[in-house]
């Protein structure tokens, strides 16, 4: 246990604020993360027995795998990480929705001959398949129809081999609904009876774009996380958004008043562990964002990741820290306290590797706190452990 003297005193874990959530978790605070990729997946599930309210909004800029074939060929937002997130918070219990989850969970094998799959999706489409049959009404009729419209818009060199049924859904609702996907994330959420609100930080199709410190340009994010491509030589100074792979022409993206609102409505605002630049700070490009986040009086958190991000080669986590206090005051317009940017930051130093220091008088002065505690274990190393990583950020409402 860590106990730090601030504003109030800070006991982690808070036993009795923990039970409190426990006993009625749809009355649970309403903790906000800006996030990205596949990070938080087990955070979010052991998140759903002390809150069904926390708020996720996501980076849909993927630009790799199985998104970079949908991407292609229907000129959409990425929404694996979507899908990836409404999973984890779907009530998985008999009350919810199980042959909903199997079914979206359901990923195509990549060694079948991609034909043998159209006819297996076309099968589900027509109610003929075993994971589509299971599923009652109306939920599948709802199914049925956004394969339907996936497969007559899918082109006919489309490869299926590794798809994610879930992520066909939710393209073939996006382009139903006339490519606006906040429709399809709240159907796809309410079939999965999922314990959260999830939203992608815009409903456009963008690309993330890297400027290294070379003067150098990368664009897509599946180079900038590198996790499939060679590592960058040059460090990172910072991210934008393009319009298409082919663009290193910046562009513009205003925040949407209901995503504002969602980060008014945040008792707990998390920046948490995930790529730094592609899943964590790409949701401050979105204008607005930052300003709203200085504005609201919550504590704001940052989790630097407690293993080698190769998104931050060459950077401190002193500098981390100085870069996301810099961006939300600069969107913070009229604000100049540092107390009301950012809280603290949550390390775990006797097990993490966060590089030669943390730096923590530099991170102190910038009026950010640092809580050092537990949050590794044996069973988790060198990741967090999620009920310890979730024990303490609830601590903290």
């Amino acid at each position: 246990m860590s106990t730090l003297t601030v504003t109030r005193q800070v006991t982690l874990p808070d036993r009795f604020r923990l039970e409190r959530y426990r006993r009625v978790p749809e009355f649970g605070p309403r903790l906000l993360f800006f996030t990205g990729g596949s990070a938080l997946r087990e955070v979010s599930t052991r998140l759903t027995e002390f809150t069904h309210n926390s708020i996720h909004l996501v980076t849909p800029f993927d630009s790799g795998g199985s998104s970079a074939v949908i991407r292609d060929a229907f000129d959409v937002l990425s929404v694996g990480d979507l899908r990836n997130r409404l999973m984890a918070l779907a009530d998985q219990a008999v009350r919810g929705n199980p042959s909903v989850y199997r079914l979206f969970a359901h990923r195509f094998s990549s060694r079948t001959d991609s034909d043998m799959l159209k006819e297996e999706l076309e099968r589900m489409a027509r109610g003929k398949h075993s994971l589509v049959d299971q599923v009652p009404n109306p939920m599948r009729r709802i199914v049925r129809n956004h394969l339907h419209y996936f497969l007559e818009r899918m082109p006919l060199d489309f490869d299926l081999r590794g798809a994610s049924i879930g992520n066909l859904v939710l393209t073939g609702g996006y382009l139903n609904n006339r490519r606006h996907i906040d429709p399809v994330v709240f159907m796809f959420s309410k079939l999965v009876n999922a314990q959260g609100i999830v939203k992608p930080i815009t409903g456009g199709s963008y690309h993330l774009a890297a400027e290294l410190s070379n003067g150098d340009v990368v664009v897509g994010q599946h180079r900038i996380t590198q996790k499939a491509m060679p590592t960058l030589k040059h460090r990172i100074n910072r991210v934008f958004l393009t319009n298409s792979l082919d663009s290193v022409e910046p562009v513009r993206l205003q925040a949407k008043p209901p995503i504002r609102e969602l980060v008014q409505s945040a008792e707990l605002i998390c920046f948490p562990m995930g790529s730094y630049f592609s899943s964590v700070t790409a949701n401050l490009l979105a204008e607005g964002i930052g300003r709203t986040v200085v504005e609201n009086q919550c504590p704001k958190i940052y989790t630097p990741n407690p293993t080698p991000d190769p998104e931050t080669n060459g950077w401190t986590l002193c500098e981390q820290v100085e870069n996301l206090v810099g961006a939300l005051r600069t969107s913070g317009s009229n604000s100049h306290s540092a107390n009301r940017v950012l809280d603290y930051v949550l390390v775990d130093s006797s097990r993490g590797d966060y590089g030669k220091s943390i730096g923590a008088r530099r991170i102190e002065k910038l009026g950010v706190r640092i809580i050092d505690t537990r949050l590794i274990t044996d069973s988790s190393q060198p990741l967090f452990d999620p009920s310890l990583y979730v024990e303490a950020l609830l601590s903290l409402t």
